[in-house]
């Protein structure tokens, strides 16, 4: 199986690779825009699963230039796309009403178009083979609001109505379309915060419900996996 994943150098895109990478029998295509920490989780991979193949480049999800040397990458390789996760993404705190001018443009473009770009370059190919399943990481604040999520939480609302239009859309070609949807979990964006690492989800529970859903039969789809730390949101 090919399987891409989006914002991988780290956190979920990095243990969604791992959980991918530990029966060595697929493919993996890794983009990040930090090169040097993508570098790195490939190299760390690749030696722990010496049969994986693991591919990265640089990649700034908000450059849609970027993204299509991305998607042709890939599809230079003229095997069927299996997976694509939709990972990459990007959080800035504030209200609507005081947040600095811009912050919606810039969650819109990394949160959503991003994930909305990408599925669309590489769409033809998954018609074209009538299978794959696409994974988008929403968030819990796609579901609930909160004080001081702002653009954030919009761009999140959008992408989880992107990803309920999409499965509409792709489930006549047998394309599965998975909304996910994880509350607190133990990535960069925790650190310094003071909160138990045993408070909060890890990145490796993530990883093992996308790999899991994977592994249905053609006939049977998870079209959403909620996740939330055991005690409540924080």
């Amino acid at each position: 199986m090919q399987i891409i994943i989006t914002g991988a150098s780290k956190g979920i895109g990095k243990a969604i690779a791992s959980a991918f990478a530990r029966d060595n029998k697929h493919t993996l295509f890794l983009c990040a825009r930090n090169i040097s920490a993508l570098q790195k989780t490939a190299a760390e991979i690749s030696a722990q699963y010496p049969e994986t193949q693991v591919h990265c480049r640089c990649c700034d999800v908000g450059d849609k230039q970027q993204l299509q040397q991305f998607a042709d990458f890939i599809l230079s390789f003229g095997k069927p796309v299996d997976v694509l996760v939709n990972n990459a993404g990007t959080f800035l705190p504030g209200s609507v009403y005081n947040e600095p001018e811009g912050t919606l443009e810039k969650m819109l473009n990394i949160n959503l178009m991003s994930a909305y770009h990408l599925t669309r370059m590489l769409a033809p190919q998954f018609i074209r083979q009538q299978s794959g399943a696409i994974f988008n990481i929403c968030s819990i604040a796609s579901l609930t609001a909160y004080a001081n999520g702002g653009s954030y939480s919009i761009s999140k609302y959008a992408l989880a109505g992107f990803t309920k239009n999409l499965r509409e859309e792709l489930r006549p070609f047998g394309i599965k379309v998975c909304g996910v949807y994880p509350g607190a979990v133990m990535t960069d964006s925790w650190a310094g915060s003071g909160v138990d690492p045993g408070r909060i989800m890890q990145a490796d529970d993530v990883a093992k419900m996308i790999y899991a859903a994977t592994q249905l039969s053609p006939q049977a789809v998870i079209e959403d996996i909620v996740l939330r730390p055991q005690l409540g949101d924080l």
